[in-house]
């Protein structure tokens, strides 16, 4: 992602703080493809990048400009991919990690961030309660709190999504992109990309994407949200963790990238979740996260009913590997 330097925040490189995060690849689902009449399906494989998932780029951004500025100890709550991607990239920066996630959340994911040599809290609640403690935690040890959106760099380094998806596909867009949606900032960062390659001069402003946000039905705050339901519910934990956020930080932003691309958001039921984990798996050879699998089953729900046509190119942008999630299925 670095090869995007002069558009990142970073002054010195001589902190930039990197494993070889991104230019993950695009690739086709053929099989899949063929089975529903898909003329043009395409998956963008954040699995790939160190540590499992699409978090090493926000924290490979946020901790190289957390070095730079002089920090010296940080805390995250989590639900699994971005404490074990802070726990890494502190690790080379010789910087102390705090990681607050989900008692529940798979062994995997805590085991990662003690091999990195991480503290681990374990937290008898969702993220958005761990996220109150990595709080606490920041305001009594000085730790710089790298929650979702309450510090800038992280949505600077997801934004590369978007510049290389430009770039791979020859400098045009999809017509619609699926994206998984827990924190937002994913979503948040590509449709700021896109906004950045428009005022370099490098994409037509009237070619951007529709923009698609799927949720988890037992956590779907932002559907609600989106929908006109603002009384607060209580959500649970999806099998799909990424997608367990019951409170969006930037909601405000995730809805007007939904307005402005003329997106929408869809659920998708837990069984179908691990449905798809199951059919992706068997078709294609691709043990993919469940988030990754979410947003498929929302695009076959989405054809189904008529709201995105066959003919359409269309992008999914799976956010993680599956084999960290494996305790997550049934066997």
């Amino acid at each position: 992602m670095w090869r995007y330097r002069e558009m990142l925040p970073l002054i010195h490189d001589e902190n930039r703080v990197s494993f070889g995060e991104g230019m993950t690849p695009i690739i086709s689902w053929s099989n899949l493809a063929s089975r529903y009449g898909l003329e043009n399906l395409m998956i963008k494989d954040e699995g790939i990048n160190p540590t499992g998932s699409f978090k090493a780029r926000g924290l490979s951004m946020a901790v190289s400009k957390a070095k730079e500025l002089g920090v010296k100890s940080c805390v995250i709550p989590t639900a699994g991919n971005a404490g074990g991607a802070m726990s890494a990239y502190c690790a080379q920066a010789a910087m102390k990690a705090t990681v607050v996630m989900p008692k529940n959340t798979p062994r995997m994911f805590k085991e990662e961030c003690e091999m990195y040599g991480a503290e681990l809290i374990l937290f008898d609640g969702l993220i958005d309660e761990c996220g109150h403690y990595a709080a606490e935690i920041a305001s009594k040890t000085g730790a710089f709190n790298m929650s979702t959106l309450k510090e800038p760099y992280r949505l600077e380094g997801k934004k590369t999504m978007g510049y290389e998806i430009a770039e791979q596909l020859n400098w045009t867009l999809p017509d619609v992109i699926f994206y998984p949606t827990g924190g937002g900032t994913g979503l948040i960062g590509i449709w700021k990309a896109f906004h950045e390659m428009i005022e370099l001069g490098w994409i037509a402003p009237e070619k951007l994407p529709i923009m698609i946000a799927v949720q988890s039905s037992i956590c779907a705050p932002v559907y609600d949200i989106f929908n006109g339901r603002d009384n607060v519910k209580k959500y649970s934990m999806s099998v799909a963790n990424g997608l367990s956020v019951p409170k969006a930080f930037g909601i405000d932003m995730i809805i007007n990238v939904l307005n402005e691309s003329k997106g929408s958001v869809a659920t998708v039921s837990e069984h179908n979740i691990l449905q798809g984990v199951a059919e992706i798996g068997a078709a294609e050879g691709m043990l993919i996260a469940p988030e990754g699998a979410a947003i498929w089953e929302a695009l076959k729900a989405m054809i189904k009913e008529g709201l995105v046509s066959r003919k359409e190119k269309i992008m999914l942008l799976n956010t993680g590997n599956g084999f960290k999630y494996m305790e997550n299925f049934p066997r």
